[in-house]
């Protein structure tokens, strides 16, 4: 079982960096309609697969966010 909600978890970072989906579309070179069906989707991010084998193996998975120093991407 993975732990976080990913999906929410990117909505909330969007408003605390004040960015729109637009923006992250643009940022990353996706569609506005891609960033936005990622973001609904109940399993869009993390493979399926890769946590059924996880599961498999007897684990949960937890995943941890760090702000980096710089944005590689400016």
């Amino acid at each position: 079982m993975i732990k976080n909600n990913i999906e929410k978890d990117i909505k909330i970072k969007c408003v605390e960096t004040d960015t729109t989906q637009a923006a992250l579309a643009e940022k990353i070179g996706k569609t506005v309609q891609y960033v936005n069906r990622i973001v609904k989707k109940d399993d869009g991010v993390v493979n399926k697969t890769f946590i059924q084998m996880m599961e498999g193996l007897g684990y949960d998975i937890r995943l941890i966010y760090e702000k980096r120093e710089k944005n590689d991407n400016e």
